[in-house]
């Protein structure tokens, strides 16, 4: 059964193109629903979504990468050659690798981040709950979480990383002298926004506040760090409060606009204020990256700050890559087991026919008063003759060079591996 893979991701495709595609994790179950339809045989399917990538992951009994990019083109509202030009397609081998690679942390922004193993997780649970995952891609994500805990329980990926939060406190620290001084703005209360807490709160800043369209899980987050919680609502009126603004909603539109930025740069009175838009889509529109005394950074901006260091880690990438090359011949190994199944299932329901028919046989000499020895030695003949009929039919074929392949083979089979005797040669 083909395995393949079709995505894009920070490496291939820019944050506005990345943005269309974008799927919360609600979305996958209807989404990958639609896809599936859209194919004939409805293959198996998960989809990964996240910041930095959305990827499809298929089997089927025949492999449609162009079926798939033409339906996620339409699904983001661009022409296939457009997305043909900002994406990669994988099979087998190569898109095992690569969601290996994935869930290890190898292929993120982040060199050996965390968070992208839970997301992969989330994937596979939204698309089993959608009856969209089947014995094949099962196996290829079970196989890469075990990959990926065994690469960072063997090799230090990942121990200098930096984070994107972690990143963002320090662009911040350029900008200001001294961040306990600041006020800050969270703008979301997902798991980005919850490292992005934590990492400022370590600088002790003046306030901390949390503005998030569900109080509640505004508040819980909130208590843990002795933050400020506000309706979203709020945001435009309270936007000049603040020195600096991170924020990663899952919203599909900008929540901070042009004009909002505008004002409260005017109520502030050209203090500069820090923002790093962290969604995808945008949660910012790009064009207050132009507005003085404002330092808009986007999860691409990061790229540079979060790449420091990446050469001390080369050396445990290339274990991690020793790891993953293991965990793809195995993948392989099972995959093209898996072309023999059918087989033998043949083979094991002919041989329950040919036992049954034996069986009843000899019932039936028992119940006529045969002995217990001859009924014996009538069904073991039965059943010999039965597995050996098509064998000795091939070996007695006029065809030489057939009859020859056939000896051989019969050799291997019956004989355990004897070579043929010469009479079985022309």
């Amino acid at each position: 059964m083909p395995v393949w893979a079709l995505g894009l991701n920070h490496h291939t495709a820019p944050l506005d193109l990345r943005g269309r595609f974008a799927f919360a994790i609600d979305q996958i179950a209807p989404t990958l629903q639609g896809l599936r339809a859209s194919i004939s045989r409805q293959p198996e399917a998960t989809l990964l979504s996240t910041c930095n990538r959305t990827e499809v992951y298929c089997a089927g009994e025949q492999a449609q990468v162009d079926h798939t990019l033409e339906w996620l083109a339409h699904s983001g509202g661009v022409s296939a050659e457009t997305l043909r030009s900002h994406t990669y397609t994988l099979r087998d081998g190569d898109a095992a690798r690569h969601a290996f690679r994935v869930a290890s942390g190898l292929d993120s922004m982040v060199l050996g981040e965390p968070q992208i193993l839970g997301q992969m997780k989330d994937a596979v649970r939204a698309a089993e709950q959608a009856g969209a995952m089947g014995t094949t891609l099962h196996q290829l994500f079970q196989r890469s979480f075990a990959v990926a805990k065994e690469v960072r329980s063997s090799t230090e990926v990942g121990a200098h990383s930096i984070s994107m939060a972690a990143a963002a406190v320090r662009l911040a620290g350029q900008i200001f002298e001294d961040l306990s001084h600041i006020r800050v703005l969270f703008v979301g209360a997902g798991e980005m926004i919850d490292l992005a807490v934590t990492h400022f709160a370590a600088k002790n800043p003046k306030s901390l506040t949390i503005a998030n369209r569900t109080l509640e899980r505004g508040e819980k987050l909130a208590a843990r760090f002795g933050a400020e919680v506000m309706p979203l609502a709020d945001l435009p009126e309270r936007l000049h409060e603040f020195d600096a603004v991170i924020s990663c909603t899952a919203s599909t539109l900008p929540l901070i606009g042009l004009g909002a930025v505008e004002r409260a740069i005017k109520l502030r009175r050209r203090r500069p204020v820090f923002m790093v838009d962290l969604a995808v889509p945008r949660d910012i529109e790009p064009e207050v990256k132009d507005l003085p005394d404002v330092y808009l950074y986007t999860v691409d901006d990061l790229a540079k700050v979060v790449q420091t260091g990446k050469d001390n880690r080369q050396a445990a990438v290339a274990e991690a890559e020793v790891i993953i090359d293991a965990g793809v011949q195995n993948f392989m190994h099972w995959m093209n087991q898996r072309a023999t199944v059918p087989l033998i299932q043949q083979l094991n329901a002919q041989a329950d026919e040919w036992r049954a028919i034996e069986l009843a046989r000899a019932r039936k000499l028992l119940a006529k008063g045969e002995s217990v020895d001859a009924v014996l030695e009538a069904l073991s003949r039965g059943l010999t003759q039965k597995m050996l009929h098509g064998a000795m039919a091939e070996l007695h074929t006029s065809d030489a060079d057939k009859r020859d392949r056939t000896a051989r083979a019969v050799s291997r089979l019956f004989l355990r591996g004897n070579p043929p005797p010469d009479a079985a040669k022309p």
